[in-house]
């Protein structure tokens, strides 16, 4: 396989294994409850009739989670293999593509006039879902990677450990976010928009702090990875549409899960990376925090050019 062509579009990411982001813990906890805010406000909007879709009309749903979780993280090992970056971005894209859509995804969805009862039912059946497929993903594709990449230090993450951050950022928030809405619909009804609009400006405006606080730093590597990301970024999109397209699946629900598998929640990626128990600072994966951050600015824009590209283009089809 020729494959020097490729690595040099991407240059030596070495360097970027050793970057160490300007997060101490206190950005970590605030960072992690912004997650959590997000989830529970997307357990707000989520009904008993979302999970009655998969018994009714199955197939967009299932589709929509094959792509989440095993055709992503099958094409991004391939995308590893072929443009074999350092071990540490590597490592952060395998990881990205194991954690579940982002909660940004209903609103891209709405944007772009796309199926948002589809949208909010796979974004509930993969934010529950992640509390084992996230862990059995990253072990199992991070460990096939470490095996081909002789120069990787060996990494044994801890699965409960990973089970255990997963829950407490994704799963209580989602537990107690469905409770309320299934307790006080009434009162759901009326804020439900405005918790979610609040969580992810919120979670914007920690992204932007965040990034003003290492824009030296994303001055001096973006360049390794910006093309990286939007191939990885584009893949997702990609493979998110032609599947289901593949399967005969209408076009609107088609572009709903290409929303759901390119927005990916990056957020829980970086609040797992920053965890010393799931990944010692001495391993010196600089590169996966990198990763996981400028994705989670990256697949914001990328979503939003195209929302409003479908939004100028509408399927004819309105039905799930």
């Amino acid at each position: 396989m020729q494959i020097a062509p490729i690595m040099s579009l991407f240059g030596n990411m070495e360097p970027l294994n050793h970057v160490r982001l300007n997060f101490n813990q206190e950005s970590v906890n605030l960072m992690n409850i912004a997650i959590a805010f997000i989830m529970f406000g997307v357990a707000l909007g989520i009904k008993p009739q979302h999970f009655r879709v998969v018994i009714m009309r199955p197939k967009p749903v299932l589709l929509g989670v094959v792509a989440q979780y095993l055709l992503l993280p099958a094409l991004t090992y391939l995308l590893v293999l072929v443009a074999q970056p350092s071990n540490s971005v590597a490592l952060g894209m395998i990881l990205v593509a194991a954690c579940p859509g982002g909660n940004v995804s209903n609103l891209i969805s709405a944007i772009s006039k796309s199926n948002i009862t589809l949208s909010v039912s796979l974004t509930g059946i993969t934010t529950i879902l992640s509390l084992f497929m996230t862990p059995l993903n990253f072990a199992f594709w991070g460990s096939l990677y470490a095996n081909h990449s002789p120069l990787l230090v060996p990494i044994t993450i801890d699965p409960v450990e990973m089970f255990r951050t997963v829950f407490l950022i994704l799963g209580i928030p989602v537990i107690l976010g469905m409770i309320v809405g299934l307790k006080f619909p009434r009162f759901v009804e009326k804020m439900e928009s405005t918790v979610q609009a609040a969580s992810i400006i919120f979670f914007i405006g920690f992204i932007t702090a965040a990034l003003a606080g290492n824009f030296g730093i994303f001055l001096r590597y973006i360049h390794l990875t910006f093309l990286l990301v939007l191939i990885h970024n584009g893949l997702a999109f990609l493979a998110g549409y032609s599947l289901p397209r593949l399967f005969r699946v209408n076009e609107l629900n088609s572009r709903t899960i290409s929303i759901e598998t390119g927005i990916q929640n990056s957020g829980l990626g970086l609040a797992l990376i920053f965890n010393p128990r799931i990944f010692p600072p001495e391993l010196n994966l600089g590169g996966m925090a990198f990763i996981a951050a400028w994705w989670g600015i990256w697949h914001i824009v990328a979503g939003l050019l195209l929302a409003f590209y479908w939004r100028k283009h509408p399927a004819r089809t309105v039905t799930l």
